[in-house]
């Protein structure tokens, strides 16, 4: 651990950090109460520091997820089973409550930012929102048993250094790759998940945009 123990609300649960690493945010659920109300905490990473008062958003918040552009924050909230939604550039609360399925718990954004999905662990479903209105699209969908989905259920594309469809990203991504990792090119496609070096080297070709 680097540092002191950062200061949030009452049993934090679910955090995310945003797309560009520069803040947290964590759902604090409260102590459990059904009427009681939970808040968001913001944290600077490059303070380690709680930025501002906690964001005061519904009943019990578990889930946290942030759109790729970073511009919000959708939250869930077990209490009284809806979604809210945050702006990042003010970190105030926007819009009405979204309401889902019975005690949602995992959410997660689109790689291209348009939709959430949100696990109702009572319910057995999946809601889609869609995120440039704020809405539930069409029917949730039936799933298994209790689905909780914690963390991110839906992987993003991996990211690399540079500017795609640059004529320098390339170089610029092996070579960052190369600094990052102790063995070099060769280890980053390891500890990526790539099967070699020659599909790290793709995969960076294709994020460049060819």
């Amino acid at each position: 651990m680097i540092g002191s123990p950062i200061p949030v609300g009452p049993y934090p649960f679910g955090l995310a950090i945003t797309p560009d690493d520069s803040k947290v945010y964590v759902a604090n659920t409260t102590a459990g109460n059904p009427g009681d109300v939970g808040t968001v905490s913001v944290i600077s990473t490059a303070t380690d520091k709680v930025i501002g008062e906690p964001i005061t958003v519904g009943s019990r918040p578990v889930g946290v997820a942030i759109t790729p552009d970073g511009s919000k924050v959708y939250v869930t909230h077990v209490g009284d089973n809806t979604v809210r939604v945050i702006s990042t550039a003010t970190n105030t609360v926007i819009g009405s409550p979204i309401t889902v399925g019975s005690y949602p718990i995992g959410v997660a954004v689109t790689p291209d930012g348009s939709k959430v999905y949100v696990a109702n662990h009572y319910a057995n479903t999946v809601s889609v929102i869609s995120t440039a209105t704020d809405k539930v699209i069409g029917s949730p969908i039936p799933v298994g048993t209790l689905p909780t989905a914690f963390g991110l259920f839906i992987q993003p594309a991996k990211k690399f250094a540079g500017t795609p469809g640059r004529p320098n990203c390339h170089g610029k991504s092996v070579s960052a790759l190369a600094v990052k990792y102790d063995d070099g090119i060769k280890g980053a496609a390891e500890s990526l998940g790539y099967p070699s070096v020659a599909a790290l080297q793709d995969a960076i070709t294709t994020f460049c945009g060819g």
